[in-house]
């Protein structure tokens, strides 16, 4: 209970609460404003009654207390374990974690005991010496708000070749897509804003520039949206609500099995959203827009070329 993402939150708002009451500073108002400001919404009608008083026996009518101590929360062996098994994760490591508090005990599971059925197999390569080093350059520029000078390849539809490209621009944030399994970083100068996969970097370095974290402004990001009908087959309505609960959407009712569903999200998570919603199979259908079922289309056909062509090499050995 007290490592669970919801319920240990009431254990961390009480010991902040009890740290006030042993330095003599709470009141009324400043109990009700943390409740609300790190708990939930309803706990307001339920924790200081049960703080003050004779049930807890925490915190007095007078709101002092008779700790003598400010309570102290240690990580437990399993917490421990957890958050070590966290950092043997390739992509947590990149941004360099603090191994050595927790060097006394074993991780609670490793990284190849996790099986990744909905992500792209063609994934960023956490390994690699020139990934790792523009991914830490990238970080660093990030945080001391420095110019970063890159050179990057590219390859489009048009294009069998890769295309170099350069840019010496500030590094606005770093984003991870989960089902491409890719790092991207966007930067922009006085003019333009792009993002590029980190694994396109081909040399990466941090200027001498330093830029203040306000001068350039975020361009607003293009916002598209898909809409599908949803056959719901094997609770596959839950489990797409689930899946997309993140994103903003309208969901309407065709019939006793049928929903229409209209997804909204960022124009650069497209290829994204076009896994996502493959990884489903048969339950949803895109009607619209256009563009995105032709995505849909294309995706499948290369999926099927690429399953011939493995079949044409399997008969050939035979």
């Amino acid at each position: 209970m007290l490592f669970h993402e919801i319920y240990g939150r009431y254990y961390q708002v009480t010991a902040n609460i009890l740290k006030e009451a042993v330095r003599g500073n709470l009141t009324r108002g400043k109990l009700n404003a943390m409740i609300h400001s790190q708990a939930f919404s309803e706990s307001i009608l339920t924790m200081p009654e049960n703080l003050v008083g004779s049930r807890w026996s925490l915190i007095r009518e007078d709101l002092s207390t008779p700790l003598k101590n400010e309570p102290h929360m240690p990580l437990t062996i399993l917490e421990k374990r957890w958050i070590k098994a966290l950092m043997l994760d390739p992509r947590i490591r990149l941004f360099e974690p603090d191994m050595e508090a927790f060097s006394d005990v074993e991780p609670l599971f490793s990284p190849d005991m996790i099986v990744y059925y909905d992500r792209s197999a063609k994934g960023d390569d956490y390994s690699d010496p020139l990934y790792v080093s523009c991914f830490k350059t990238a970080l660093a520029a990030l945080r001391e708000h420095r110019k970063l000078k890159i050179r990057w390849k590219s390859s489009s539809s048009t294009a069998a070749a890769l295309t170099s490209h350069e840019a010496e621009a500030i590094p606005m944030y770093l984003e991870y897509a989960e089902k491409d399994d890719i790092f991207r970083i966007t930067l922009q100068d006085e003019m333009n804003q792009l993002t590029v996969r980190i694994s396109q970097i081909t040399e990466c370095e941090m200027t001498s520039v330093a830029v203040p974290p306000d001068a350039l402004k975020l361009k607003k990001e293009t916002r598209e949206s898909v809409t599908f009908e949803l056959t719901d087959f094997r609770n596959a309505k839950e489990r797409v609500l689930s899946h997309f609960s993140h994103l903003e959407k309208e969901t309407k009712r065709l019939d006793d099995l049928r929903y229409q569903i209209t997804l909204k999200y960022n124009s650069s998570d497209e290829s994204e959203m076009v896994t996502r919603i493959l990884s489903f199979g048969p339950v949803i259908k895109v009607t619209s827009p256009e563009s995105f079922t032709e995505l849909i289309r294309k995706r499948i056909r290369a999926q099927l070329s690429m399953k011939n062509c493995s079949c044409d090499v399997t008969h050939a050995q035979k």
